[in-house]
């Protein structure tokens, strides 16, 4: 008997290397490496994400990148005032405040962190979303976010392949000189960017698509692509793998790419770790009736022994937030 296929499936190339618990990981780019990168962060895997918050274009992301390399501290001049709001043109609004010093501490105690996070990482995750971007015209700068400044402050412009491959040659060169041992792991953004209208959203991904295997190709070693962007236009190829508004992918389409993705980059080791972490958040998260009986007052004392003995074995693991949970159960009890 012949077993009818109902999907095309994508074939994940084979990479050289894998990460884990005792590997450092930063992702950068679209929300689509925040989908990814909570994924990881959940199940205590040691990551960094986002630290100017989304970055949609890889010229922004490059140039988060090489504002974390070169320990740049943002100052006042570094800030526009827009409607009551102090912006970065390097940042998500998520940093902007109503006062300029509250902008810059958040700002730089984020870029403090991660400086230092990139230079002993692993493995670097980027994702491209569109290869637009938008030129600040008073000084020309390619923001990251435009803050809802009016549109006639900037001009709109489409990279080319040769212009972001250029870009990143320049970028990996600082790199290896920073982290030589860092592999980076290049992705595309499955999420399409409607108000480019279709055919221009397409041309937009091939953009990266060409960008991303021409940077591949110039540095075997250390770079790689993982196919977010096909898996999810051909393996999950309908429309209830999406969301509402028929753009943003599913929490089944999330979980489909990151078993696939897990699969592929995350050590079997880490895989089986993973599932006793699991058990662990699991515990701690559980709220039962009550919290004053004598069963449920052992039960997290038999979960704070299994902790013990789970640190002791993994110590690159860190269950604090979990520890500190069940302790204070006891202590209210």
């Amino acid at each position: 008997m012949t077993v009818s296929k109902f999907q095309t499936v994508v074939e994940i190339p084979k990479f050289n290397w894998e990460t884990g618990y005792s590997k450092k990981n930063i992702f950068m780019g679209s929300c689509f490496t925040e989908n990814v990168g909570g994924k990881m962060a959940a199940l205590k895997y040691d990551v960094d994400i986002n630290p100017f918050g989304i970055l949609y274009n890889p010229i922004s992301v490059a140039n988060g990148i090489r504002i974390l390399l070169q320990n740049k501290k943002f100052a006042d001049t570094n800030l526009v005032e827009h409607e009551g709001l102090w912006h970065s043109f390097y940042h998500h609004g998520k940093f902007s405040f109503s006062e300029k010093s509250r902008t810059l501490e958040a700002i730089n105690s984020r870029l403090k962190h991660s400086a230092d996070y990139l230079k002993r990482a692993d493995s670097l995750f980027i994702t491209f979303g569109t290869a637009w971007i938008y030129k600040y015209k008073s000084t020309g700068e390619i923001v990251s976010n435009c803050h809802k400044i009016p549109a006639n402050k900037f001009e709109r412009v489409r990279l080319s392949v040769n212009e972001i491959v250029d870009e990143y040659q320049k970028l990996l060169a600082e790199i290896e000189k920073i982290n030589p041992g860092l592999k980076i792991v290049f992705t595309v953004s499955p999420i399409r960017h409607w108000k480019d209208g279709a055919i221009e959203n397409q041309r937009s991904k091939s953009t990266l698509l060409l960008a991303i295997d021409k940077i591949i190709n110039q540095t075997k070693s250390s770079c790689a692509y993982f196919p977010s962007y096909e898996i999810v236009m051909d393996e999950l190829r309908d429309y209830r793998f999406y969301t509402a508004d028929m753009l943003h992918i599913s929490d089944v389409a999330i979980q489909h790419i990151w078993e696939k993705f897990k699969a592929a980059l995350i050590s079997e080791e880490s895989r089986k770790i993973s599932k006793d972490i699991q058990k662990i958040v699991a515990a701690a998260n559980h709220r039962p009736f009550n919290k004053r009986t004598k069963e449920h007052q052992s039960f997290i004392e038999k979960q704070l022994i299994k902790l013990k003995a789970f640190e002791q074995k993994y110590p690159f693991v860190d269950l604090g937030i979990e520890r500190e949970n069940f302790i204070s159960q006891l202590n209210k009890a």
